[in-house]
């Protein structure tokens, strides 16, 4: 039997503030784009045997000190260790292709540049969200944006990428309507944030985006299993 606990020494645990806080020390503080080729790599688990290698596309610092390889993956801009699902992808490690280096943590460099920099860009904090950096968009990334409205779904692609000041990062997309200067950049008042516009964004890497833009078949009938809804 427990032993019996008066109503002094008991503590009353609330767990939704824990969990609160423990999301907030996950939230991202500072990004900073990988320029140097640094890979991802990730195997599926129809076929363990073989590697994958995908680019990545910045490194991001945690507010727990934390930093972690970035990738658009499905609906977000991903940390690639957190990627654990059967059907798209395990995360192995990060991969420098010109060495063939394997390595599983952020390289010293960027940390240091990151933790220098989110110490120079110190903030003060306030209720309301705010934009604390923008990112540019280097490898051609695309967005699929679905509405619920039963509009049909576009394929935009992404010109950068903002952090807010509550970790969320969302991506930048053009407003064909008000673009009046070519190129469009980032910082160009024709863009928007695709969440603010839209109810689903899927991201893609340059490549698929052309082969769903060129209405290959396979392609095609993956991605309508994978925006299927209930998937």
């Amino acid at each position: 039997m427990g032993v019996p606990l008066s109503p002094r020494s008991a503590q009353i645990i609330d767990l939704e503030t824990m969990r609160h806080r423990l999301r907030a020390r996950k939230r991202l503080v500072r990004l900073s784009p990988e320029l140097d080729g640094l890979e991802m790599l990730y195997y599926l688990a129809s076929d363990p045997d073989t590697l994958y290698g995908m680019p990545l596309l910045a490194w991001g610092l945690r507010e727990d000190d934390e930093v972690v390889g970035l990738v658009p993956w499905m609906e977000s801009l991903a940390p690639c260790h957190e990627l654990d699902d059967p059907e798209y992808g395990h995360f192995v490690g990060y991969r420098d292709p010109e060495t063939h280096e394997i390595f599983h943590d952020a390289p010293e460099h960027k940390i240091a540049e990151l933790a220098h920099a989110a110490a120079y860009f110190d903030y003060e904090e306030t209720q309301d969200v705010s934009l604390t950096q923008q990112l540019p968009e280097t490898q051609g990334t695309h967005a699929l944006c679905m509405d619920e409205d039963g509009k049909p779904w576009q394929l935009k692609q992404i010109f950068g990428w903002h952090l807010y000041s509550n970790g969320a990062v969302d991506a930048m997309l053009v407003d064909d309507t008000r673009a009046t200067s070519l190129p469009v950049l980032l910082g160009d008042d024709c863009l928007y944030p695709g969440r603010s516009r839209h109810h689903t964004l899927y991201f893609f890497q340059r490549n698929i985006a052309n082969r769903i833009r060129n209405e290959d078949p396979d392609t095609l009938e993956a991605l309508a299993l994978m925006v299927m809804p209930g998937n």
